[in-house]
């Protein structure tokens, strides 16, 4: 099966700083284990006006990736990791046991140049882990134009960054005119739009910015590109319960 969850029809939520497009409901009274796909908790495209950003807040039993499309986001925890992320890299944060952690623009003020990011949360597959970090550059196998094994917890699946979680990997594309992508089989796939227009492969439906789609019990199905694009997909081997 394959829904198409078009950008317009996401959950939006603002304030003075902050722009959130949600592919699930994330802020407020929700309950994300009952929205996730796969294990797949949030897929957030926030944009963030520069030097804001969110002061130190705690996070337990999650694994969240952050991923910079525009701009640049300083991350500081307390477990003393520092830094500032920017376009083509990849950060992953365990929560485990328990971490607080702040998350703002590095972009000053006078640049007036917000920041986008997009934020994704997925189940780890055990319950107090020691909290961890990393973060890799991946502007080099993206120039390439294929699809770049991002992050996975899967054995035997090379990865820049690894998950506590052995049934998921995040792919990235950054496709180019003329070239196409094979998302992988999986009984949940998620596939995310960020930049550029696509088709799946058979579909006269073209997806654009902020368009997602969740793919249920799918073999390999192949993106084309329509104009230059960057891509998020999920390729997850379990779901929330199993």
């Amino acid at each position: 099966m394959i829904t198409v969850h078009p950008a317009a029809q996401r959950h939006h939520w603002n304030n003075e700083w902050l722009d959130s497009w949600q592919s699930f409901p994330a802020t407020g009274n929700y309950d994300l284990a009952g929205n996730a796909h796969g294990v797949l908790l949030v897929n957030n495209d926030d944009m963030i006006d520069p030097g804001e950003g969110l002061d130190r807040h705690q996070h337990a039993d999650v694994e969240i990736l952050t991923w910079v499309l525009e701009g640049a986001v300083e991350h500081r925890d307390s477990d003393g990791n520092t830094g500032v992320l920017r376009p083509g890299q990849l950060q992953r944060m365990t929560a485990g046991t328990g971490v607080s952690h702040s998350e703002r623009s590095a972009m000053p003020r006078s640049s007036r140049v917000p920041t986008r990011v997009v934020q994704m949360w997925i189940e780890p597959d055990a319950r107090g882990l020691t909290p961890g970090y990393a973060e890799a550059d991946l502007s080099s196998p993206l120039a390439d134009g294929g699809l770049v094994v991002a992050a996975s917890g899967r054995p035997g699946v090379g990865a820049a960054v690894r998950l506590a979680n052995r049934y998921a990997s995040l792919h990235i594309a950054r496709l180019r005119p003329g070239r196409s992508a094979t998302l992988p089989a999986a009984p949940f796939g998620h596939l995310f739009v960020a930049t550029g227009r696509v088709r799946l492969t058979g579909s006269d439906d073209v997806l654009g910015r902020g368009d997602a789609v969740r793919l249920t019990g799918e073999p390999a199905t192949d993106v084309e590109v329509v104009e230059p694009a960057e891509l998020l997909y999920w390729e997850m081997h379990a779901g929330f319960d199993d």
